[in-house]
């Protein structure tokens, strides 16, 4: 049997929560800390992924003018919001001797099945997806990311949506709508999902902790006693938060590499169809499927998650389409793929242009970016 430690915080602020990750995770790796699973929640704040550029994926004025915290995480990922509606699950545990990030969504998926387990003991069916994403029939439950620490350890992070403001995430979050309208905040509500929605009554956040647990205990075989930081522990994370977590050079390094989005709209016979793809290089970072076709929303929110970190390559779009449409082919017969994949080519040209205008040398999205922390 394993024998971990359980830490249990609540309303941390950005800049503690991630030192104490990552402290943990070092010192797991280095044999000084014990494995530990940490389940907790967040003051409101906004986080990005390691390797993405904060002005790109942030509503930085709204974050001002509202108070809101912003920090990176040291594992990639997506942009995030956190507080008392989203649980953190954070474990940090000693990697294998030959641990590489070609091996890090099998991982993710390997960690993510304490929460899968736990959320099965409520009759909600999760399923690890995509890149690295849990989903409930189609919708996004919680995101995850993975860091490998210098000295071994491994720092498995997700953010578990027990609920969530939609209009407030829109708000935090950049998005290529121009406005965010009822019609935005309905089709983001259809392609997300959350505990309490699930379960369709209230439960409380200690309840929904208390499930987890139990399910990394039974899914990993493993004693997890309730326990906290050390004194040794607290000196260091309090002395990363200092040197990184609050510097402005950490949170804000940039690749200089801007995102672009470009739009295409055609009418045709089988209705109005509305695309927005946004750029980061040569990739297509997101997608949004719109229009007034009748489709399944299901079917649309495979088609978008299969773009996202997708090549711009013709041949690759096509065979990405081909395979999300055997999988719904009843679904999508009145959404015809010529139609789909011109409407894509057409936004994607135009992201293009506005890209060449606002870089002299775009690249790719998987660059690492500059600044003073690694």
């Amino acid at each position: 049997m394993n024998f971990w430690r359980y830490i249990k915080n609540d309303c941390v602020t950005a800049s503690a929560g991630l030192a104490g990750d990552e402290i943990i995770a070092n010192r797991a790796g280095a044999g000084t800390s014990q494995p530990t699973l940490r389940l907790y929640t967040f003051k409101p704040c906004a986080l990005v992924g390691r390797f993405q550029n904060i002005e790109n994926e942030l509503n930085l004025d709204y974050c001002a003018e509202n108070k809101i915290p912003v920090n990176r995480r040291p594992t990639g990922g997506g942009a995030i919001i956190m507080g008392e509606n989203q649980l953190g699950v954070s474990l940090a545990i000693p990697g294998k001797s030959d641990e590489t990030y070609a091996n890090a969504r099998e991982r993710m998926a390997q960690f993510s099945q304490g929460i899968i387990s736990g959320m099965a003991t409520l009759g909600i069916d999760v399923e690890f997806r995509r890149k690295n994403d849990l989903e409930v029939k189609g919708k996004k439950i919680a995101g995850l990311g993975l860091h490998k620490t210098n000295t071994g350890g491994l720092l498995f992070h997700a953010s578990l949506l027990v609920d969530l403001d939609v209009p407030y995430m829109l708000n935090v979050l950049q998005t290529p709508f121009e406005k965010i309208s009822d019609k935005e905040i309905a089709t983001v509500a259809e392609r997300t999902t959350t505990v309490q929605r699930e379960v369709e009554s209230p439960m409380a956040m200690d309840e929904i902790r208390h499930i987890i647990l139990n399910g990394y205990k039974n899914v990993f075989n493993s004693n997890i006693l309730l326990d906290d930081y050390s004194h040794e522990e607290k000196v260091e994370i309090y002395q990363l938060e200092k040197d990184k977590y609050i510097d402005s050079d950490w949170i804000f390094q940039s690749t200089e590499v801007p995102d672009s989005t470009g739009r295409s709209v055609i009418k045709s016979d089988s209705g109005l169809l509305d695309i927005r793809i946004v750029l980061a290089g040569k990739m297509i970072k997101s997608a949004y499927i719109g229009g007034d076709f009748f489709t399944s929303e299901h079917a649309i929110a495979d088609l978008e998650h299969s773009l996202r970190w997708h090549s711009i390559r013709d041949k690759s779009l096509k065979e990405t389409l081909s395979q999300v449409y055997e999988r719904w082919s009843g679904d999508l017969e009145n959404l015809p793929i010529e139609l789909l994949h011109k409407a894509i080519k057409s936004a994607i040209q135009k992201a293009e242009i506005i890209a060449r205008k606002t870089s002299l040398d775009p690249y790719g999205c998987f660059v690492s970016p500059g600044g003073a922390h690694a």
